[in-house]
């Protein structure tokens, strides 16, 4: 493939994405911005780049499905990739004519590679315009064809399946492919909700508050990192399910409580505020420009209650010393399977193996926040996955190693209509938010020294 870009070219820029993907397991969120620049796509057309080079990959497998009677023989890697692009265009957006993403991908056909290919890439897409794509009715067994239909890996599929049922499992694959909500926190110290929702209007933009989080808005127009009201840190962005666990900690003022995984802080400067910027939080996290990121975070939002360290979670306890926390937030790394709507190539990248290596690094770090824990004090563990054993799984792992540590109530939100909740799993179908597990214990007794 001859690297021939078309400067300014929407769809051209989502190829690029999209081959970067896939060949060099680049993220896609890091590159959109990246290829904006280097493209120089206009502001207008920021929206349909995000939209067709995240559709494709969210429907990627189902793409590939409605292909296969189409093409003859072997296609190089990158014909397909451009392949997928465009029929995503012409089965899924009807407000962009299906001849002018025919012409558009023979263009970049000719440009990238010759002749040849731009006449297979006509003929197969034109085909496809005349014949149309093929059920997912003939496909007999029930796995593969939730797979094959919400584009999510089988072994995905039948691991939920088994966990939460087969229409629990179509539900949520399927709102995996809806376009994510725009949310962001209000800084309660800086502002009321009623405030900052003026702020983002008088900048042109809509904002209507959350059902389900009190200082949580839901944006419908426009990029709220890029408002002044966010510059000055009235606003922070961040999904509705990860203000969740700030809620479960029931901090005080003048507590000292750690954010052992922290970064990039969103949930450390949630429970600044929660503390009213009063007592000492410690933010730990393994990465130098991780941490930087949260100092960013807590300078622009005005938190001076917060303190950040680089270190690893798995050695804190040498760090702080035993029993020095009223509260610990241990937000810890996880497959990630509950973002899949903001990352869709998590689902091609994640493998099953990855599963158990995660669950010990998870024991690891409550087992050294059990032993940080004043007597009296909690411990909220919280994950971005809907995966039961990492969730429940370690959960109760966790409780049984430690009989200092007690299960109680999950605190949340009176908006969200749970009551006594004892481990609570947020599925992205529940509230449109992200998937997100969350699990509460307080230390009834010292931890007992070796």
């Amino acid at each position: 493939m001859k690297n021939k870009k078309l400067q300014g070219n929407v769809r051209d820029a989502a190829f690029s994405i999209l081959w970067a993907v896939e060949n060099k397991q680049a993220y896609s969120n890091l590159l959109l911005h990246q290829t904006i620049e280097s493209y120089g796509i206009a502001a207008k057309n920021r929206g349909l780049l995000t939209e067709i080079t995240y559709g494709t990959l969210q429907h990627q497998m189902t793409l590939d499905y409605y292909l296969e009677p189409y093409l003859k023989g072997k296609i190089e890697a990158w014909v397909k990739i451009l392949l997928r692009l465009s029929l995503y265009q012409i089965v899924y957006l009807d407000r962009i004519p299906a001849h002018a993403v025919v012409h558009e991908a023979v263009e970049i056909a000719k440009r990238r590679g010759h002749g040849g290919v731009a006449s297979v890439v006509n003929g197969v897409l034109r085909s496809v315009q005349r014949n149309g794509v093929r059920s997912f009715n003939t496909i007999s067994d029930p796995y593969e064809k939730i797979s094959i239909e919400t584009s999510h890996p089988e072994w995905m599929i039948r691991r939920w399946a088994e966990q939460f049922g087969l229409e629990k499992t179509r539900e949520m694959a399927l709102e995996n492919n809806k376009t994510p909500l725009q949310t962001v926190r209000v800084n309660t110290v800086r502002a009321t909700v009623e405030e900052a929702i003026e702020m983002l209007e008088s900048e042109g933009l809509e904002a209507v508050p959350s059902k389900i989080i009190p200082e949580c808005l839901v944006v419908t127009n426009g990029q709220p990192a890029r408002t002044t009201t966010f510059e000055k840190g009235f606003i922070t962005i961040q999904d509705e399910s990860s203000m969740l666990p700030a809620y479960a900690l029931q901090v005080e003022p003048g507590m000292t409580v750690l954010d052992m995984c922290a970064a990039p802080g969103g949930k450390t400067t949630h429970i600044a505020e929660k503390m009213n910027n009063s007592g000492t939080l410690y933010a730990l996290d393994l990465h130098q420009h991780k941490v930087k990121l949260i100092d960013e975070n807590a300078e622009r939002l005005g938190h001076t209650v917060i303190e950040t360290t680089v270190g690893d979670g798995k050695q804190s306890v040498e760090r702080f010393g035993e029993e020095k926390f009223d509260r610990i937030l241990v937000d810890a790394p996880c497959s990630g399977l509950g973002v899949i709507k903001r990352k869709p190539d998590i689902k091609y990248t994640k493998k099953e193996q990855d599963f158990a290596r995660l669950q010990e690094i998870q024991i690891e770090l409550l087992d050294q926040a059990a032993r940080l824990l004043k007597e009296d004090g909690l411990l909220v563990y919280s994950t971005c996955t809907v995966d039961a054993i990492e969730n429940r799984g370690t959960a109760e792992r966790f409780l049984k190693e430690h009989p200092e540590m007690e299960k109680i109530q999950v605190v949340l939100p009176a908006s969200m209509g749970i009551k006594h909740a004892g481990f609570v799993q947020v599925f992205p179908q529940d509230y449109g938010s992200d998937g997100f597990f969350i699990a509460a214990f307080k230390k009834i007794q010292k931890t007992a020294t070796a």
